[in-house]
C-alpha cells in the first residue's frame, strides 16, 4: 500500500457491519435505509431502462437532471444555472473530485472533526494535508469553533470542509456560527466544500439554509449533496456538485477520470423525484423526528447521556456512566452481548479527546426495527 493511504484500512462501517451480521445485531450503525424512496421515481428508473436509456450519459450529467437541480435550489431562493451543475456518482465522488481538482499536492484542507472518513481519504489521494478543527460543545448539540478555524487558516490553506447538517453528530450549526464563518474568510482565498447531503432532514420545524447563501460565500462554495439520504436511494451514488462554472469545470476536469459518468437510468428517475416527490420527503424526515424521539428515549432509560439531534440519520450517546471501555470496545460489546451495532465516534477524529465515550446510532431503518433496537438496548440498564 502506497505510504498516503497507509492511514485507511477497511472501514469501521464494514467492520461493524460485518460483526452485526455475525451475531444476528440489528445495525444502527452504517447510515443505509432498510426501506425503499418514492414507488413512481423506483417506476421511472425501470421505465428508463426499458427504454433504451443505458448508454453513457454526457459528461456533465443528463441535462434534465442538471436543470431539476438547479430549479431545486430555487427553494432556497437561489439563481442556479444548469451549466452551474455537475452530476456525480455519489456525494463521495463529488467531494474526491473537487478535492482533486481544486487543491495542490501540499497545500492545506480543513476540516471539521468528527468527519466524515471520505473526507480524509480524498485529500490523502490529493497529496494534501489534513488539518482538523473541532467542534465546540453548544448545549446538548455542537457548533463550528469558528475561532479555532480562523486560527488554522494560513498561507497555505487551500479548502475547508464543512458537513451541514453534520454527521457523524447530528448537529445543525448555528445561524451565528455560518454568518461569522463568511465573514472571517472574506479575506482569504480558500474554497469552502459544503456537504449538505442532509438538507431535508431537519426536526422540530428547522429548515436549512445553504452555505453558499451567507454574504460573500456563492463565489468561494461548492455545494454537494445527493439523491441518496434525500430519496432513500443510497445504491444509486447519483448526487451532485453546484459551483461557479470556472470553479466547476476544474472538479469536472478531475471527475471525468475517476467514473466518467454516472448511471443513465437513474438520472431521469432522480430528476423526476426533485420536482414530483419532494412531499414524500417531507414524510420521511417526520419519520426520522419519529425514530429519534424513541430512540432516545430508549437509551436514556437505559442509562445513556444523550445529545441532541436536529437532524441527519444519527443520533448520539455518551456511554461514560455505563463503561469505561473506549467506543470501539463498547461497540463491539454491544454488539456481542446485546445484539445492536453502533460507531464509535472518536474513528473519526484526529484528536478524540473527549469524543471517546460517544457512539452514533442511525435512526434510518424501519419504526418496529427501531423499537426492536430499543427493546434490546434496554437491557444495559
Amino acid at each position: 500500500m502506497v505510504a498516503r493511504l497507509a492511514e485507511f484500512q477497511e472501514t469501521i462501517f464494514a467492520t461493524m457491519s460485518a460483526m452485526a451480521q455475525h451475531y444476528d445485531a440489528i445495525n444502527l450503525g452504517q447510515g443505509f435505509p432498510d426501506q425503499d424512496g418514492p414507488a413512481a421515481m423506483l417506476h421511472k428508473a425501470q421505465a428508463e431502462i426499458a427504454a433504451g436509456n443505458n448508454q453513457y450519459a454526457p459528461g456533465p450529467g443528463m441535462q434534465v437532471l442538471r436543470e431539476a437541480v438547479a430549479a431545486h435550489q430555487r427553494r432556497y431562493g437561489l439563481d442556479v444555472s444548469p451549466d452551474e451543475v455537475l452530476v456525480t456518482v455519489g456525494a463521495t465522488e463529488a467531494i474526491s473530485a473537487s478535492v482533486l481538482g481544486l487543491v495542490e499536492p501540499g497545500q492545506e484542507v480543513i476540516v471539521v472533526e468528527p468527519f466524515y472518513d471520505a473526507y480524509a481519504a480524498a485529500i490523502a489521494l490529493a497529496g494534501a494535508k489534513r488539518v482538523a478543527v473541532p467542534l465546540k460543545p453548544s448545549g446538548k448539540s455542537w457548533d463550528l469553533d469558528v475561532d479555532a478555524i480562523e486560527a488554522a487558516i494560513g498561507p497555505n490553506t487551500a479548502m475547508l470542509i464543512i458537513n451541514n447538517p453534520h454527521n457523524p453528530t447530528g448537529a445543525v450549526f448555528s445561524e451565528a456560527s455560518m454568518q461569522r464563518l463568511a465573514s472571517i474568510l472574506q479575506p482569504h482565498d480558500v474554497v469552502v466544500l459544503s456537504d449538505e447531503v442532509y438538507e431535508h432532514l431537519l426536526f422540530d420545524a428547522q429548515r436549512h439554509r445553504p452555505t453558499c447563501s451567507y454574504p460573500g460565500m456563492a463565489a468561494r462554495t461548492i455545494t454537494v449533496s445527493s439523491a441518496a439520504k434525500t430519496f432513500n436511494a443510497t445504491g444509486w451514488k447519483t448526487g451532485w456538485a453546484i459551483a461557479p462554472v470556472e470553479l466547476l469545470a476544474k472538479i469536472r476536469q478531475a471527475k471525468q477520470y475517476l467514473t466518467y459518468v454516472g448511471a443513465s437510468c437513474f438520472q431521469p428517475a432522480v430528476a423526476y423525484a426533485l420536482e414530483e416527490e419532494m412531499a414524500w420527503v417531507e414524510d420521511l424526515a417526520q419519520s426520522l423526528e419519529r425514530k429519534r424521539t424513541l430512540l432516545a428515549e430508549a437509551l436514556e432509560s437505559a442509562g445513556f447521556q444523550v445529545h441532541d439531534c436536529p437532524g441527519t440519520y444519527y443520533l448520539v450517546a455518551d456511554f461514560s456512566g455505563l463503561s469505561d471501555r473506549s467506543g470501539r470496545e463498547f461497540c463491539e460489546q454491544l454488539v456481542q452481548e446485546h445484539g445492536v451495532a453502533a460507531i464509535p465516534i472518536e474513528v473519526f477524529c484526529d484528536h478524540p479527546e473527549g469524543w471517546e465515550r460517544k457512539i452514533r446510532f442511525a435512526l434510518c431503518k424501519q419504526e418496529d426495527v427501531i423499537r426492536e433496537a430499543a427493546k434490546r438496548l434496554a437491557l444495559q440498564s
